[in-house]
């Protein structure tokens, strides 16, 4: 982890917006309600160009799109619709960042990969309240669908630190569409409408320093299971990062 980025969670921490399993305080009703998302899959699938490039939804820090190369046999559902990942970066960094989290494993999985980048240092929501970050992920997704046919129940969002936090706050809260939850390593779960039930993979680090386990996703996934939510738990020997072997059962979980 960058120095960069362990200031910004550290901020974040200092600024009291690290509240595992519930909210932060300064969300506004307003922010809170922003949380939804309204892009949906076009109805017919489209052939888009495999390979990565940016979806030029904005000059500086625009959302990337990879394709896979050759989408595995059972990747793809009838008509050619294929998976989609939203991939959300830590503080500190970008839509490649947050595409490096399985960019290596989406050819072999078959997936679809949308890495948007966060408005200022980290998500809106992690400082406050849903704002800008959500209608970047929103024209993203569009932008998403008018290029690539996306099965309609195999979209999730997954996400590390902050990314984690924001996937989860956003993910329950769009629960009509994106079907799965990732979180790796999260802090908290950010305030919001919930709509559905998504499934929830969690991991974490037992040795992280950063959003130390004990009072994160020991007590974020608790909360989420006295909620009803379905939640694969995995905790690892290691830091804040996320293990080539957890990426992989995540995608395996995945079912896709």
């Amino acid at each position: 982890m960058s120095r960069r980025t362990f200031a910004a969670a550290a901020a974040v921490l200092a600024a009291g917006a690290f509240i595992p399993g519930c909210r932060p305080v300064r969300s506004t009703d307003a922010g809170i309600h922003a949380a939804r998302l309204s892009a949906r899959p076009e109805k017919d699938g489209v052939a888009a160009a495999p390979g990565q490039r940016p979806l030029g939804l904005v000059a500086e820090r625009d959302a990337l799109l990879y394709v896979p190369a050759e989408p595995a046999g059972s990747a793809a559902a009838p008509g050619g619709l294929l998976p989609l990942l939203v991939l959300l970066h830590g503080a500190g960094s970008d839509a490649a960042g947050g595409l490096s989290l399985l960019t290596g494993l989406a050819d072999e999985y078959g997936l679809v990969l949308m890495a948007p980048a966060s408005r200022s240092g980290t998500w809106d929501a992690i400082r406050g309240a849903y704002e800008a970050d959500v209608d970047h992920i929103d024209a993203g997704l569009r932008e998403t669908f008018s290029a690539v046919g996306i099965d309609p129940e195999r979209i999730g969002i997954c996400g590390f630190s902050d990314g984690a936090s924001y996937a989860l706050g956003l993910g329950l809260a769009n629960g009509d569409l994106f079907s799965k939850v990732i979180a790796f390593s999260p802090g908290f779960i950010p305030s919001g409408p919930r709509q559905g039930k998504p499934a929830v993979f969690v991991s974490h680090g037992t040795g992280d320093d950063v959003l130390p386990i004990r009072s994160t996703s020991r007590k974020i996934v608790p909360a989420l299971e006295r909620d009803g939510y379905d939640v694969t738990y995995r905790e690892f020997d290691g830091g804040h990062t996320v293990p080539a072997a957890i990426a992989r059962e995540a995608l395996d979980w995945l079912g896709w």
